[in-house]
């Protein structure tokens, strides 16, 4: 099946899924101006203020658009940059935290390889209102089945790569990572690998999403929890300053 993505629809993504939040801006911003038109402020602070509100709302977005919609991560050519050839794989697996924008898309980039999808999302611990909201758009690939952070139902050994393409974010515990990457690790054959890609908790995505970047975890925590589920390699590729490729190998 051939998914076509819509114009913008990565940004248009991220406002429908926070709208929330984006209603809440917008709200505030109209009270400030008519604040500032009921009981003058300081023209320098009102000003300010514009200007930060107007930030916080705008650069989210055009940055979602450059990183969702232009630069080229949906068609998956950037795998050729870690090595990663579409026709050597026999058994992938893509792991999603309950929005799946790519396994249609896995599946016709590797077109001789078994793909299963596993979502491991769990209402009772990923509450937010974006994902909630993105379940309610994605497409379900055929015969995705759930599952916990401590259990895939597949045998040791198995797997030739593991891809967790922006959902381990939603696992929150440090503790729960290492579990869940312990499983990935069970899964991988000897030349098995896990493609992830993240956001992180850097300058960059502060820049971009401001307070927002907290929902992301820094590469040393990422590093950390590799190792700690048995990883021997981990390296960071660069898709764009906003978004990381870690190729990791047992």
């Amino acid at each position: 099946m051939e998914v076509k993505r819509r114009k913008f629809q990565g940004m248009l993504n991220i406002l429908s899924f926070n709208r929330h939040f984006y209603l809440f801006g917008f709200v505030a911003l109209l009270l400030v101006i008519i604040s500032q038109i009921l009981i003058p402020w300081p023209v320098v602070l009102f000003w300010i203020i514009i200007l930060a509100f107007l930030y916080g709302l705008l650069i989210p977005l055009i940055v979602s658009a450059y990183v969702y919609d232009f630069s080229g991560y949906y068609n998956f050519d950037w795998l050729k940059k870690i090595g990663i050839s579409n026709s050597s794989p026999d058994l992938i697996l893509n792991i999603n935290a309950g929005f799946d924008e790519t396994s249609f898309i896995l599946k016709d980039y590797f077109p001789q390889a078994t793909l299963k999808v596993f979502d491991f999302y769990n209402p009772e611990k990923h509450t937010e209102k974006a994902i909630t909201r993105a379940r309610k758009v994605s497409l379900l690939f055929p015969d995705t089945k759930q599952i916990t952070t401590d259990l895939i139902p597949l045998s040791d050994k198995s797997v030739d790569i593991i891809f967790l393409l922006l959902a381990a974010h939603e696992i929150r515990s440090q503790q729960e990572k290492i579990v869940f990457l312990k499983e990935c690790y069970r899964l991988c054959k000897p030349t098995g690998k896990i493609v992830m890609v993240e956001h992180l908790r850097d300058l960059p995505n502060f820049m971009a999403f401001s307070i927002g970047f907290t929902h992301f975890f820094s590469r040393g925590i990422w590093q950390k929890a590799f190792k700690a589920a048995g990883f021997s390699s981990f390296s960071e590729t660069k898709l764009t300053p906003f978004m990381s490729i870690f190729n990791c190998c047992p």
